[in-house]
């Protein structure tokens, strides 16, 4: 029993030590945790951040910003020394801050950015197409489209097949080395090297000034030989990984050029009437109506590239087709912000793409070969020179106004290329053909924009070739001109030859009859085109001298469409304001009195001469008057012969009464 209760007082003892071990456990745990806490709060308190520093939060935006930044600087300093872009043009000067600030952002030890093509294609390319499209000159686009196509696609053909075989020839010689680049990758990099770029064009062209002919049609090629470029890119892609060329595969690549061209027209077209349907009803809310302008291009190029179909000739028929009517349903304010908004839009895109081409080609990696990048630069110039001389020679054969020598030169030298071919060949898979084409592409580009862009405009003025003529709007000059357009029309349809006036006659009178009156809100569906272009024109005279600060230079009777409450300083105040409703009757009263003025008078007709009643009673009148001089004029006549009679009568009766054995008598009558 003592042994039993000596073991119950032991495990008493052992259970108690064991529960003050796990109290005094937990107390000490609590006693730690409150101390941590304390702690922790304590020096929380201590290092309370006043100032932090957490620059990758917001390293995308602030680099993007500084790039921005700097393009602008660079547009902003070529622009103050007027010695520096009179020598070299703007974008040599800013490919070469490119090469210096990738020199510098890799001596500090990190990699240089490169132009990705995502980046090119998506965000900087379509702001520059866009402008070049919405303010694309129609009428001299629309007379020469006929030269844009031929050189756009036949042109671009023979440079990718030319240049394409004479490298592949080259390939082949034991010297270069490069046996193991094949026919399809040689004529894969003649579809990536052969098309005008035409963001360089533009750099390039609009600081010459040269004439409008010649910009159209370089600047025209440029545009239009982008699906003649996308499709043989992917045809040639597609051939070179499967290592065969097959005649389906050629016949499936001629209709793909057909609808990769016709379909982002198409798909261009939809969004273009969409938009300027959707401006119609913008008057709610003038904010908004510059977006409306941007979101629909921008989603018309999207469009196209979701489908691999022509992205820039998508943009261009949206900005074409949308610009007449969007700016007959706009503001003017509105007109201003899409205008200058575009302009800076697609000025600093195009300054970074030149600055990316620089940092690019610093960022590498190069492959040189000495062979290769020589015989590239020769046979561009080759293809380009003999292409342009051979279509010309057929080309003057239908033109009324021939391409001179002079004009020839220039389009050939003008010819160059840019940042489309470099994001091609950066698509590329095989990275040592990939290294290659794209060293030899770079040199391309350095060469045409430096030494091409460079020496054009000494040649320009040393030829005395035309340059671009600043003239203004005039009333009396869009007067003669459609007086010419409906003479050449009548012309046609006389000699039975339907040309392009008689079609550009034909759509015209379909946009007056149906496409206005759905996609132009209010009368000014029905304005005549006249009223319209002389509405806009007062309005633009009047912002300008309102903008330069000469409103005392406006004419003393101004239209109540353009200048509505312009303040003139000195001027008496008016002693009664017409309100807008008693103005838009007056405006009303006139127009109907006016309608009906016009409409005593019938109507033109080509196909039929139908007699003016005005005409008529002029010639009735005219034959009265007539046959009034000719009743006279017989009536003296008569009696002329009458007196002519009576005197005759009366000689005969004197003869008569006399003797005839008279001497005199005989005489008389003998004589």
């Amino acid at each position: 029993g003592r042994a039993k209760s000596c073991g119950q007082y032991c495990g008493l003892v052992f259970h108690a030590s064991r529960c003050h071990d796990v109290v005094s456990e937990k107390s000490s745990g609590t006693i730690q945790e409150d101390s941590h806490s304390q702690a922790n709060s304590t020096a929380h308190k201590k290092t309370f951040p006043v100032l932090s520093f957490n620059y990758e939060h917001v390293r995308t935006p602030f680099e993007i910003s500084l790039w921005i930044l700097l393009a602008l600087f660079m547009k902003l300093g070529f622009h103050i020394i007027p010695t520096v872009s009179h020598i070299v043009p703007e974008s040599c000067l800013l490919i070469f801050v490119g090469l210096l600030v990738g020199g510098i952002i890799k001596a500090t030890g990190e990699q240089p950015p490169v132009l990705d093509s995502n980046l090119f294609f998506l965000y900087l390319l379509p702001p520059i197409i866009l402008d070049a499209g919405y303010f694309l000159p129609m009428r001299s686009f629309t007379e020469n489209i006929g030269t844009i196509l031929m050189f756009a696609v036949v042109g671009t053909l023979w440079n990718v097949f030319f240049i394409g075989g004479m490298m592949y020839a080259v390939c082949q010689i034991d010297a270069a080395e490069l046996a193991h680049v094949d026919l399809l990758s040689c004529l894969l990099f003649g579809s990536i090297i052969s098309a005008v770029d035409p963001v360089s064009v533009l750099a390039v062209f609009e600081e010459i000034h040269i004439n409008e002919l010649l910009h159209i049609l370089v600047f025209g090629e440029s545009l239009l030989n982008d699906a003649v470029t996308v499709v043989l890119y992917h045809l040639f892609k597609e051939f070179a990984h499967e290592q065969t060329i097959t005649v389906t595969g050629a016949i499936l690549g001629v209709i793909s050029f057909f609808v990769v061209s016709l379909g982002g027209v198409m798909v261009g077209v939809i969004y273009g009437i969409v938009g300027a349907f959707t401006s119609r009803f913008t008057s709610y809310s003038r904010v908004i109506e510059p977006l409306f302008v941007f979101l629909y291009s921008y989603m018309a190029y999207l469009s196209a590239e979701i489908f691999h179909l022509s992205g820039i000739m998508s943009l261009i028929a949206c900005g074409v087709i949308m610009r007449p009517y969007v700016e007959a349903n706009i503001s003017h304010k509105s007109y201003t912000t899409v205008k200058y908004f575009l302009k800076m839009w697609s000025s600093v895109s195009d300054t970074l793409i030149f600055i990316f081409l620089g940092v690019s080609t610093v960022a590498g990696p190069h492959t040189w070969n000495w062979i290769f990048v020589i015989f590239t630069v020769i046979f561009c110039l080759v293809s380009r020179v003999l292409g342009v001389i051979g279509l010309t020679a057929f080309i003057n054969k239908f033109r009324i106004v021939k391409l001179t020598k002079k004009d020839q030169f220039i389009i050939a030298y003008g010819g160059l290329r840019g940042a489309i071919a470099f994001s091609l060949g950066f698509l590329l898979d095989n990275d040592e053909i990939k290294n290659l084409f794209l060293t030899a592409i770079i040199t391309v580009i350095f060469f045409t924009v430096f030494v091409q862009g460079m020496t054009i405009r000494p040649l320009v003025e040393l030829l005395a070739v035309k340059k671009k003529k600043e003239s203004k709007e005039s009333i009396n000059e869009e007067i003669h001109t459609q007086f010419l357009d409906h003479l050449l029309t009548g012309i046609e349809d006389i000699c039975g030859h339907y040309g392009h006036h008689h079609w550009k006659d034909k759509l015209n009178r379909f946009n007056k009859t149906y496409v206005k009156r759905w996609l132009i809100a209010g009368e000014r569906s029905t304005e005549p085109q006249l009223i319209s272009f002389y509405n806009k024109m007062e309005l633009k005279q009047a912002m300008m001298m309102v903008e330069s600060g000469s409103a005392a230079k406006l004419p003393t009777i101004v239209s109540t469409v353009s200048i509505r409450n312009v303040p003139t300083k000195g001027a008496p105040k008016p002693s009664r304001a017409i309100s807008k409703s008693r103005e838009e009757e007056i405006r009303r009263l006139l127009r109907a009195n006016l309608q009906k003025t016009r409409q005593r008078l019938r109507s033109y007709s080509r196909y039929e001469l139908l007699n003016d009643p005005l005409e008529d009673n002029i010639s009735e009148a005219r034959f009265r008057k007539q046959r009034e001089m000719e009743r006279r004029v017989s009536l003296n006549n008569s009696k002329a012969v009458d007196l002519n009679k009576l005197e005759h009568f009366r000689s005969v009766q004197l003869f008569v009464h006399l003797d005839p054995l008279d001497p005199s008598i005989l005489v008389f009558c003998c004589g």
